[in-house]
């Protein structure tokens, strides 16, 4: 189980202010970013916070791996397809972000007052958690062997996250 001491926010860079535009370190920071969030949703839980504190910080959770999601299926996933010639690793994490993505539906639309809220927020840290464990254990380390422009690519997921996320706070107002 993650623990406040396995990561303050001081010790990660986020994303949108990282000093690179390597797709993997950009991803890579991202998977830290959520492990954050899921060890302050922990602790919101642990301390018996409000429905709203945890609602509102389900949402932050929701967009960002939303966001992730998408710039992943949309721009590394097809490049990664083709840099390494495995269809199955890449399909498989596809499969992954589909059982995440209908979780994360069914999140948006429980009241965090229900008894199985937190339950579902922490099914989907453990399918994250997962994944995150394969996709560095596999699926990045083949990718950085590869002839992939990781820069450029970078830049693509950093734009199209970019956009998600705006999509997602104008539906939110």
């Amino acid at each position: 189980m993650s623990t406040e001491s396995d990561f303050g926010s001081d010790d990660i860079e986020s994303a949108e202010t990282a000093d690179t535009t390597d797709a993997i370190e950009l991803l890579t920071i991202d998977h830290e970013e959520m492990k954050q969030l899921f060890a302050e949703y922990d602790l919101l839980v642990i301390d018996d916070a409000s429905d709203k504190e945890r609602a509102e910080l389900a949402v932050q959770i929701c967009d960002a791996l939303t966001a992730h999601t998408t710039a992943e299926e949309e721009i590394f996933y097809p490049a990664a397809r083709d840099a390494i010639d495995d269809s199955e690793l890449v399909d498989e994490a596809i499969e992954e972000h589909a059982s995440a993505m209908a979780l994360i539906t069914r999140i948006r639309t429980m009241d965090a007052a229900d008894e199985l809220y937190d339950a579902a927020v922490r099914l989907l840290q453990e399918a994250v958690e997962q994944h995150v464990l394969e996709e560095e254990g596999e699926l990045f380390p083949r990718v950085r062997k590869s002839s992939l422009d990781l820069q450029s690519l970078g830049e693509e997921i950093a734009l199209r996250k970019e956009e998600v996320l705006a999509e997602l706070l104008d539906g939110e107002g």
